[in-house]
């Protein structure tokens, strides 16, 4: 057995345990722009087929509707932002009592809208308070289960992903080729090999260990940057890299798993197929309340023939359509996704909110 001095490199701090208890399911997710534009779209367009039934000319039905707006959307506004701001204390209730939670509080919208119109003097008498209220709680039983759906939709994709992100890392070439790499730099550079297997040691963790919903941007990096240190023993001067790295848009959150695919994309189709090798580009950068994250490779240059490379080194697009659904789950239309070749590039661009 080797001795422990062979190894010289000095060991690198224990990662933080993460919480292995998965918390309750957010159901009152509220708190997203795409939620509340999708929520009043709702309300209006059931108002809007209610005044219809009351209405003989467009005219009638669209002062009906105004009227009715005037009392609902407020209401619907004042759901919304209950619901946002008791989020950590209706998801201890469970989905039982959330559920309940949801229901009672459109029950106290609707009456809250019927007041508004009593207020007004433009509701019928008596006022409908009863019937208010019931129909209050049945477009928020509406609003709590697609909710309950959208919360539920994030679980698949985020173990899919997770599955997919350990098939990539245990494939028998990138695996053999690692492992091929340390065995030649045992004997000459052994330091050189403990990083390189420490580096696979991490991947293999992130890969296995629940990470939750979503981690920091930094810490994305942090395993990307790990990626590249292996590909970078494999193709030495070949794969050149640009870290620029803004140190204000680690907080930014994103679904764990997320970066490195992206990286690895960049090697796999930029450098890989290139016998003079190629660049990878990381920039992220905040501007405000928004982080953008770009990552570029330049593109493989067409053979002596000037045709152009293989369709196998071009891909199919697997990855990115799975980073585009689990960006839109976890930050819905707060986020953007772009993908495609600008110039001698291909340029992949994620915005997202900024986290404190």
């Amino acid at each position: 057995m080797q001795k422990p001095q062979i190894l010289s490199s000095p060991p690198r701090p224990a990662p933080k345990p993460r919480e292995t208890t998965p918390p309750a399911p957010v159901v009152f997710d509220a708190c997203h722009a795409g939620v509340v534009l999708r929520a009043v779209l709702f309300v209006e367009t059931v108002l809007g087929v209610g005044a219809a039934f009351g209405s003989h000319h467009w005219a009638a039905w669209l002062l009906q509707l105004a009227l009715l707006t005037g009392a609902a959307l407020p209401a619907t506004l004042a759901w919304l932002l209950i619901a946002c701001s008791l989020k950590r204390w209706l998801q201890r209730l469970g989905l039982p009592g959330q559920w309940a939670a949801g229901v009672l509080l459109g029950a106290l919208a609707g009456w809250f809208a019927c007041a508004m119109l009593h207020w007004m003097e433009i509701a019928p008498q008596p006022a409908p308070w009863l019937a208010s209220a019931a129909s209050g709680a049945l477009l928020a039983a509406a609003l709590v289960a697609a909710l309950v759906l959208r919360a539920q939709a994030r679980t698949p994709a985020a173990t899919t992903a997770r599955l997919t992100e350990l098939q990539a890392r245990i494939r028998p070439h990138f695996l053999f080729n690692t492992l091929n790499s340390a065995i030649a730099l045992v004997r000459d550079e052994p330091a050189k090999a403990e990083a390189l297997l420490e580096d696979l040691s991490d991947l293999f963790r992130s890969a296995l260990t629940e990470q939750g919903e979503a981690v920091t941007l930094e810490e994305e990096i942090t395993l990307a940057q790990r990626y590249i240190a292996i590909e970078q023993v494999r193709f030495g001067p070949r794969l050149q890299v640009q870290w620029q790295l803004d140190p204000q848009a680690g907080s930014a959150l994103l679904p764990p798993l997320l970066l490195q695919p992206l990286v690895e994309n960049a090697v796999k189709h930029g450098v890989e197929p290139c016998p003079q090798g190629g660049q990878v580009r990381v920039r992220t950068k905040r501007r405000g309340s928004w982080v953008r994250v770009r990552i570029s490779n330049t593109l493989p240059l067409p053979d002596p023939s000037g045709h152009a490379p293989p369709p196998s080194t071009l891909g199919h697009g697997i990855a990115l359509a799975n980073v585009r659904a689990r960006l839109l789950l976890l930050h819905d239309v707060q986020c953007s996704f772009s993908a495609g070749i600008h110039g001698p590039t291909y340029q992949v661009c994620i915005t997202l909110p900024a986290n404190g």
